[in-house]
C-alpha cells in the first residue's frame, strides 16, 4: 500500500492511527494535527452533502441528517475533486439506511435534488427561440418522424410519491405541516438561463421526454407516452419545453436505404 493510498484510507475513518511517517514542520504533535486536518475533511464534505440536499437535511433534521452523512462518508470517499459531483450516490445509501425508512420518499426527494444540482452545472447549449419551435413544428410536412434535441440540463424523474410538492412546500422556511405525500408524480428539472425549475408532470410525458432524450422521432415517443398514460396531453407537454427554452434543436429522421 503507497504512502498515499494509507494517508487517504486514515483520513476517512475516524478510529485510524496517525500513518506512520507524518511529521509536523512546527514541532507540533502530529497525531494531533493529523485529527484535526481529519475532521476537516469530514466537515467539508459533511457540509457539502448538506448544500447539496437542502429538503433532505430539513426533512429529517440538522442532527440527523449529519449522522447519517458521516456514516456515507465512510462509506464514499471522493472519486473527484469536484465538491459539485460528490454524493451523486447517496440516494441510493438513504433508500438502504434502515434509520431513514420512516420517511420513505427521502430517496426520492434526494435524486430530485441531485437532479437539480446536475442541471446547474451541466453544459450550456443555445435553444432554439420559441417562434422557431412554433414555426418548424407546424412547417413539418412529416411532424412524425420529427426529432426533438434537448437542452442538456433536462432530467426525469417518475415517482410514487408527491416528490416535487413535497420539495416546493420546503422552499420557504414555513412548510406545509398538511401536505399529502402519498401519490405518485413525476418530475422535469431543467435550467433556463441560470435558474434551475422544477415542475410536476404525469407519467406520460416523463415518458415521452425520456423517448426524446433517447433519440426516438416525434410519433414513436407519443405511442411510448399514451401506453403510459391514456391522458399524455402533447400539446402540454410540448408547450411547457418550449416556454422554457428547452428544445435546441429540431430535424427530420434520416431515411436509410437498403
Amino acid at each position: 500500500m503507497s504512502i498515499q493510498h494509507e494517508f487517504a484510507q486514515a483520513l476517512l475513518a475516524p478510529d485510524a492511527v496517525c500513518p506512520e511517517g507524518v511529521f509536523s514542520s512546527n514541532g507540533a504533535d502530529p497525531a494531533s494535527r493529523f485529527a484535526v486536518y481529519r475532521n476537516n475533511v469530514h466537515s467539508s464534505l459533511n457540509d457539502g452533502l448538506a448544500a447539496a440536499y437542502p429538503v433532505v437535511r430539513r426533512l429529517v433534521g440538522d442532527e440527523f441528517f449529519h449522522a447519517m452523512a458521516g456514516l456515507y462518508v465512510q462509506a464514499y470517499p471522493p472519486t473527484t475533486p469536484l465538491i459539485s459531483e460528490y454524493g451523486s450516490s447517496l440516494a441510493d445509501f438513504i433508500q438502504g439506511f434502515e434509520p431513514a425508512s420512516s420517511v420513505p420518499y427521502l430517496a426520492d426527494i434526494a435524486r430530485l435534488e441531485r437532479l437539480r444540482v446536475r442541471a446547474y452545472h451541466a453544459a450550456d447549449r443555445q435553444a432554439l427561440d420559441q417562434p422557431s419551435v412554433l414555426q418548424q413544428l407546424q412547417g413539418a410536412e412529416q411532424l412524425g418522424h420529427l426529432r426533438v434535441q434537448l437542452h442538456p440540463s433536462l432530467a426525469t424523474l417518475n415517482s410514487p410519491y408527491a416528490i416535487v410538492a413535497v420539495w416546493a412546500a420546503h422552499q420557504t422556511e414555513d412548510a406545509i405541516a398538511t401536505l399529502n405525500p402519498w401519490h405518485a408524480q413525476g418530475a422535469l428539472v431543467l435550467r433556463q438561463g441560470l435558474a434551475v425549475k422544477v415542475f410536476a408532470i404525469d407519467s406520460g410525458s416523463v415518458i415521452f421526454i425520456n423517448r426524446l432524450k433517447q433519440g426516438a422521432g416525434l410519433e414513436a415517443a407519443v405511442a411510448n407516452a399514451l401506453e403510459a398514460s391514456a391522458e399524455f396531453d402533447l400539446h402540454q407537454c410540448l408547450k411547457l419545453l418550449i416556454s422554457h427554452d428547452a428544445i435546441t434543436h429540431l430535424h427530420l429522421e434520416r431515411k436509410v436505404s437498403p
